[in-house]
């Protein structure tokens, strides 16, 4: 049976599988070395390509899409804060002989829920996984934005609070300083943004609080200005559910005074929009190719 292999790398793991018209056949997941640098990285997902095409039971895979973070052409990586990497060939991350195509992560998941997902009715959306770090793939009808350069997207370097706290990227007050799931974590003295929700103490009420507050400054900012009808929160901190969305809708209304809020929902497809949104970038290597 054809299918593709489907690759999205995250900064804490790399999700990858066999996928077939939106069935995922096979996955499994693996940790991103990036604390060992963007060689290492690149040796990563290269040895997972490698191991997700090898022949396994009847299934053979007949492209290859490749979902990263960062500044992103279909034959390039051509920037990554995350990584630290600049101008990474397709060929750099697989040595496989099946065509290669990259995407940016969160618009090939963005693309995944527009095809599978909360957002296959309505062709105005804005799509924000939150997890380790935190972006956008805005969706305008029915067709995603990825701006002059490909940099759209970047909500997560939006200043809420100038001068606030400092963000990696070298601004200060950005929204995941204090809103991605390992912003709240560290903040906190834990290893995950799950420990911080469990605990009821002052700090950890305070933390989720400037996080919610943070999201709500950005998303009144996004929707004055781009006008979405519906938010879908993606991502490992999209788990939360409710004790997230909930409060959101509500901080969300109250900053915008003469229009109502956009719907503001949880993705459909969890953390697997991004592994389908890789299989949608090898679908178009086929099509290219065919």
């Amino acid at each position: 049976m054809e299918c593709v292999v489907a690759v999205d790398v995250g900064g804490t793991f790399m999700k990858g599988g066999l996928v077939r018209d939106g069935a995922i056949l096979y996955a499994e997941r693996r940790p991103t070395p990036r604390a060992e640098g963007p060689a290492a990285v690149i040796a990563a997902i290269s040895a997972f390509v490698a191991d997700l095409a090898a022949p396994r039971g009847g299934l053979r895979p007949t492209a290859v899409g490749l979902a990263v973070p960062g500044l992103v052409t279909p034959t390039h990586a051509v920037f990554s804060s995350a990584f630290g990497w600049r101008d990474v060939p397709a060929a750099a991350f697989t040595d496989v002989s099946l065509p290669v195509v990259l995407g940016h992560d969160v618009r090939s998941a963005g693309a995944a829920e527009l095809a599978y997902g909360a957002a296959r009715a309505e062709p105005n959306v804005l799509y924000l996984p939150i997890g380790t770090g935190i972006a956008a793939a805005l969706a305008l009808d029915g067709a995603l934005y990825g701006g002059a350069a490909g940099w759209a997207g970047q909500i997560g370097h939006v200043p809420v609070h100038p001068d606030g706290l400092p963000c990696p990227c070298g601004q200060r007050g950005c929204l995941a300083a204090y809103a991605s799931a390992s912003s709240i974590a560290a903040r906190c003295g834990e290893s995950s943004a799950e420990a911080v929700l469990s605990r009821t103490d002052e700090v950890a009420r305070r933390v989720w609080d400037e996080a919610v507050e943070a999201l709500a400054l950005a998303l009144a900012t996004a929707t004055l200005l781009l006008d979405p009808a519906l938010v879908v929160i993606g991502g490992g901190l999209a788990q939360a559910g409710e004790a997230l969305v909930g409060p959101l809708r509500t901080r969300l209304a109250a900053r915008l005074a003469f229009r109502r809020p956009p719907r503001v929902e949880v993705s459909a497809l969890g953390p697997q929009a991004g592994l389908l949104g890789a299989a949608l970038l090898a679908a178009t290597a086929l099509d290219t190719t065919a």
